[in-house]
This record gives C-alpha cells, structure tokens and sequence, in this order.
C-alpha cells in the first residue's frame, strides 16, 4: 500500500495510539476510534494496578517520538507505574499534545466493518475497495472508510464467564449482583464491598494472584474477611512464577510474595475447584462445583472472577478471518502462544506476517490478537503495530525484520513432561544440572541458562 492513505485504528489504548503513532511515521493517516469517552478508557478501569514491568517497557518508540518535542516530562525508565499513571502520564499527553489529537475520536463504538458495497461472500475486486466502519457516538449511527483497518480494541469488555467448561455457570447472571471480573479495586474504591467478608476469588493468573495479595492486605485492617482461592487446576504452585529466574522484577515478585501467603495460611486453597453452579442464598452465595446434588461447594459474600478474557469479533462477521480454533487468534500466531504448551523464556517477537487475515488490509494487534491467551505484554503489542505499518507502507524488509527482545520469564509452565518432549525440547542429553535441553544448549553457547531451572 502506498503512503498517504487512510488507515482505521479501533481503540485508544495503548497499542491503539502506538499504531496510530507509527502509521503517521509512514506518511498515512490514522482514524483512531474508541468507545469510551476518553483514550484509555480500559486501562482506566484497572487504574490502581500497578504494572509488572517498569517504564522502559510501556512506552512505544514512535509515540515516544511524537511526545519528545511537546516538552513532555518522560517517566523514569526503571520505575512501575500504576494503569491510572500509565493513562494520565502517557496516553493522555499522546493524545493531547502531539498531531494524534486531531485524529481520535472518543465516544465512538464500532458496531461493524464491511467493504463498501461488499458482502462477506463477494470475491471479485474486493481487495481494491476500502473498508467501510460503523459505529455510534452521541449523535447517532455513523460511518467512514478507509484503506486499512487495525483492531486493537483489546479484551477488557469481555472477560471469561466462571463457568470450567468455558460457558456461564448456571446462575452466573443470576447472582450478578455478588460477581466482579478482573480485578477490582478491594483496597480503595470497592473497600466497603469486600472489607469483612467471605470473598473467593477464582483463578490463576496475574490478575487473581493480585487481588488474593490485596485481599490479605484487607484483611489485616478488616477483621472478618476470610479469602477463597478457587482454582481449576491441581497444583497451587504454578501460579507462584519464576520467582529470582523472571526477568520481570516485579512479576517475579508477585509470585514469591503470594506463595508465602499461601505456605502462611492467609488464603484458603480449593484446587480443582471446576465451578458449575452459582445460586444465591439467604447466608451468601453458594458456589458450587460438579452436579448441583453432590458436588463441592461452598458459601460467601462475594466472588471476584479472573479467569482472564476473550476476544469480542462480533463486529468483525462481515470480514474474512481465520482464526485458530482453540485460541481465537491468527493460525500463524496460535502456535507462538498456546497456553497448553510450554514457552521457556519468551514468546517469539511476531508481527504483520504472523496476524495477516485472509482480508487484506484488515489486522488485529494487541491483546486481542493473542486471542484467549494470556501471555501478551504491551511491549509486544508496540512491536506488532509497527511491523503492520512498515507492511501497510510497503516497506516489507522492517516488515519482517525484528526489532524487539523481550524480558524472559523464567517459568516453565508445561503439561507434557519432559520425558515426552514437553518442556523445552526434553530432558537435557549431557548436563545433569541442566533442567531440559534448551537450559543445557544454552549454557553450552555461554549462557546462564534458558530461565526455567
């Protein structure tokens, strides 16, 4: 595609405004569209988390460029900040001070994405017509169109039901009013609501190992609040991390620090803990798993759901897409991140050739692109949309070229064992000290290892 054409960008988050900011670098035009009324809006509904990787690795390069000349007051590289920092220090200056601000437009939800006079079916000359986008703000149903369409919209509206088999528990919606999803603020704006009380908190993942810490913290100052961690899977200690091995600090220290909430009691473990039913009761909500007559259960006051999100592609069914069946995201992608096997280290750094959609013209970055996994990290993100501008410019060497190193984790999540191969290409063949074979490989090339020992 060459230069000076129009390229739509759904959401204002912050890969939103780093695509928006590099297709300006390539001399094409964004139309940055976001739901809420401000940019940020998701990020600004987990405000009081504090990242897990320090500044250095939330900032784009070329938004970092367009800021530079506004006198913009760059955070200190090494240290964390909070969502609401990221939103008021970053995204808010990015919009506001720099040329992006006259091409984002807020209150503005996309409700579909076509090809001007083309349906879905309707093959011949599509790839030469441009998209076209609707959506509403406050004066009504919209539309405009375009030469390209990202969308990082993200997965932040559409988090994952509580239900184990990947539907609402029965009674999910029923017993709304005792459920919150990802992590809501149990230190400050939400205290009241869970200050003593029974409150379980369902799931494994970062945002679950988060709000189980705050809850603690609650429960020092509120006497009475009793936490549940309910948990689909056998084993509690996957999701205390890599600890020392995680080259994200912070990350690494999140897991360190709830496992010794665990070893000390404060939290109460219920593994294998598969939800099926959700009823309200006059002491509480009963949470139930397995059948309704002879399963688990147990009651509370309150249920905090984090177990993570999905993808909303409502809006994309007029578009042609392929889409790994399992994850949700691109087929090319689906094996650099699938949750079921092991990654040692890092996922690989992917862009546009690795998101491409049978649309041409047509991605998706950013959280959503990682489908239902859970392993994205912004600084991926960033490098996702400069690689699709490159492609959209026609500069297909920066395309394909690699421009990022991403911080290893440390952890070795596997379910195959290393005798079957699971775990970084199986057990080491020399090295008895090496934890598999890309440790020992690793250290034969000079290194400490590959991280997960």
């Amino acid at each position: 595609m060459n230069t000076g054409r129009t390229v739509a960008i759904v959401g204002a988050g912050p890969v939103g405004l780093a695509a928006a900011a590099h297709v300006m670098e390539r001399g094409m035009t964004p139309i940055v569209l976001e739901t809420g009324p401000e940019v940020g809006h998701a990020v600004r509904q987990w405000s009081h988390v504090k990242l897990f990787s320090p500044w250095e690795y939330n900032i784009d390069a070329a938004a970092r460029r367009l800021l530079e000349p506004s006198g913009w007051n760059s955070p200190d590289p090494q240290a964390y900040p909070t969502g609401g920092e990221l939103a008021e220090r970053y995204l808010e200056p990015l919009a506001s001070s720099t040329t992006l601000r006259e091409h984002i437009h807020v209150s503005a939800r996309v409700t579909g994405i076509s090809r001007v006079g083309f349906d879905k079916v309707r093959s011949k000359g599509r790839g030469d017509t441009p998209f076209e986008l609707r959506y509403r703000n406050g004066a009504g149903e919209k539309t405009l169109r375009a030469d390209a369409v990202i969308d990082a919209s993200g997965t932040w509206w559409s988090p994952n039901p509580a239900g184990a088999n990947g539907l609402p528990a029965i009674g999910e919606r029923e017993a709304s009013v005792r459920i919150a999803y990802g992590m809501p603020d149990v230190l400050g704006t939400q205290r009241g609501r869970y200050a003593s009380k029974r409150v379980a908190v369902l799931g494994a993942g970062h945002s679950a190992i988060g709000t189980l810490i705050d809850l603690a913290t609650l429960a020092q100052s509120a006497a009475g609040t009793e936490i549940f961690w309910l948990l689909r899977g056998d084993d509690p200690a996957k999701s205390f991390g890599g600890g020392a091995n995680d080259k994200l600090e912070a990350r690494g220290a999140l897991g360190s620090m709830f496992a010794e909430l665990v070893q000390r009691g404060s939290v109460r473990v219920e593994p294998a803990f598969r939800v099926t039913h959700l009823t309200m009761a006059e002491d509480g909500l009963r949470i139930g798993a397995g059948s309704a007559c002879c399963g688990r259960s147990l009651i509370v006051d309150e249920l905090i759901i984090a177990t993570g999100f999905r993808p909303d592609l409502g809006f994309l069914s007029e578009l042609r897409l392929s889409l790994d069946p399992a994850l949700d995201c691109s087929p090319a992608l689906a094996p650099l991140i699938d949750p079921n096997e092991h990654s040692c280290g890092t996922v690989r750094p992917h862009g546009a050739l690795e998101l491409a959609q049978p649309e041409g013209g047509f991605y998706i970055a950013g959280m959503k692109s990682y489908g239902r996994a859970p392993t994205f990290l912004m600084l991926t993100g960033y490098e996702q949309v400069r690689s699709i501008a490159a492609e959209l410019a026609g500069d297909i060497e920066a395309a394909r070229r690699v421009e990022l190193e991403l911080p290893e984790t440390g952890v070795c999540n596997v379910s195959a064992s290393v005798a079957d191969g699971g775990c970084c290409g199986g057990p080491a063949k020399l090295d008895a000290s090496a934890c598999c074979a890309s440790d020992e490989t690793a250290r034969q090339s000079g290194a400490s290892g590959c991280g997960c020992s």
